[in-house]
């Protein structure tokens, strides 16, 4: 780690780990958002409100309320503000007097509105605390999540454990969406952070700081704009050659370069140079949330390796030719086996309309026959010995043969499929398509991720993310026998 890592992970850890928060603002027309969601906070909270009307629901909340951010007594690590902007500057001159390890500003209409006032009053809160050094995140922004010690953002966002995936985003939406979508996918949050107009920590600051972090094994990022270009490059390159890092740009177009412009002020940037700029530091793009949960996931529970020759076991009868095209505009092979594998498919195979060449169609009366999961682990085997196939993907109709519900119930595919997860060395997924019913397909998807397994709702986006992570590997497999010969 650099001087300079080491420098922004001390300077940031007392604000994602705080052992006190104090909010200022929190009141009933929101909810009392901030408070509630510093419910299951490990350490201490504090309100900061002067307005009579929103005490009683304070102290309801049994929160400890102070009219004033130093009359709090005792050290504050973490103040989360949901003021008027016109009050910004005080409560940014609190903080730096009472020494908070830093504050998030919820508060937005800033230079984000184009208004001579919005823009002067954001210069105002830039210069008091990068003067006095103090970590301000935003504003404009929800601040930061750590489910570990139970700071949220909303009491919607899982608290207690700790997760290996860090996520930095200059939208609270992204952030927020990022962390509910990934609870449904097996992705637990490390620490994650939205930071808004980023007038003093921008994307850097936070990526050197996860890139520290033993706990975050990935990183994913949501970014409008940056301050400083090169600074960012540069830490990004170092970042992603130790784990896995992906971007999803936002504004790469002219219309949503407006659109960020009037969101959090960003500067537009050529698209072009993004996407080259991502490649050549080894960071994986993305253009969507949904490809950001499917990347992630897939790192997290495939193993790792993936090529590009795809062996595929599909219920889909007469669209087997479809499903290869699709495979195959992504970028992804589906080769021949080989005759010895023919051979013992020949020996077994016996399924009415269906086909062994490669994809191997078993159509959707497979599971009828009374060998149907004898012949599933059979098939799945060939695929694992063939040299021919890097990597396994098998379709499921849950319509056709849902898995079951109980999870005290043994399920004969779910544990074929399982075993072969944990027997196989090469990379193995499964597609559960919603053509018949999108609820069955999602609890179906919800058992496999129990176990461990990586699913996907289509053909397409389960193509797209093997496809990018096959380029992501074998650039990591590039860049490694380049230092090796160095």
């Amino acid at each position: 780690m650099s001087n300079i890592a080491e420098s922004t992970a001390k300077k940031l850890d007392r604000v994602f780990n705080p052992r006190s928060v104090a909010v200022v603002g929190d009141k009933q027309a929101i909810g009392y958002m901030w408070l509630r969601s510093l419910s299951h906070f490990k350490g201490k909270v504090y309100s900061v409100q002067i307005d009579p009307n929103e005490l009683p629901g304070i102290a309801e909340l049994g929160v400890e309320n102070y009219p004033n951010l130093m009359d709090i007594p005792g050290p504050v690590d973490y103040v989360i503000a949901s003021v008027p902007r016109a009050v910004s500057p005080k409560i940014v001159e609190d903080c730096i007097q009472k020494k908070v390890g830093g504050a998030c500003f919820f508060t937005s209409g800033f230079a984000e509105t184009g208004t001579e006032e919005g823009i002067r009053l954001q210069q105002v809160i830039t210069d008091l605390a990068s003067k006095a050094g103090l970590n301000l995140i935003g504003p404009n922004c929800v601040g930061l999540y750590n489910p570990e010690i139970g700071l949220r953002h909303t009491e919607a966002q899982a608290y207690g454990e700790a997760g290996s995936v860090g996520f930095i985003a200059q939208s609270g939406t992204q952030a927020t969406l990022f962390s509910l979508m990934g609870q449904h996918h097996g992705i637990k949050v490390s620490k994650s952070v939205s930071y808004g107009n980023a007038v003093v920590l921008d994307s850097t600051d936070f990526l050197e700081y996860l890139g520290a972090d033993d706990k975050t094994r990935i990183i994913g990022m949501y970014i409008e704009g940056v301050k400083d270009g090169r600074r960012f490059l540069n830490c990004l390159r170092e970042v992603a050659s130790r784990k896995p890092v992906l971007i999803w740009k936002g504004g790469e177009t002219e219309a949503g370069a407006r659109a960020t412009a009037s969101h959090t002020g960003s500067l537009a940037e050529s698209g072009v140079v993004w996407q080259a700029a991502i490649k050549q530091c080894g960071a994986i793009r993305v253009e969507t949330l949904d490809e950001m949960i499917d990347a992630i996931k897939t790192l997290l529970y495939v193993k790792t390796g993936i090529g590009t020759r795809l062996g595929l076991i599909a219920m889909s009868g007469g669209q087997s030719v479809a499903v290869t095209d699709t495979f195959a505009k992504a970028g992804l092979e589906i080769p021949l086996l080989t005759n010895a594998s023919y051979q013992r498919l020949a020996s077994f195979f016996d399924i009415i309309g269906g086909s062994y060449r490669n994809p191997l169609d078993i159509s959707s009366t497979f599971f009828m026959a009374a060998n149907g999961v004898s012949n599933l682990v059979s098939m799945l085997d060939v695929l694992d010995q063939d040299p021919n196939i890097d990597c396994i993907a098998l379709e499921l109709f849950p319509a056709a043969r849902p898995l079951s519900h109980d999870p005290e119930a043994k399920d004969p595919v779910l544990g074929a499929v399982s075993d072969f997860t944990e027997k196989t060395g090469k990379p193995f997924v499964v597609i559960v398509p919603e053509v018949y019913s999108e609820a069955l397909a999602s609890e179906a998807r919800e058992r496999l991720m129990e176990r461990g397994i990586a699913s996907f709702s289509s053909f397409a986006r389960a193509a797209k993310t093997l496809k990018k992570l096959a380029d992501y590997y074998q650039f990591r497999k590039e860049q490694s026998q380049g230092k090796g010969d160095g």
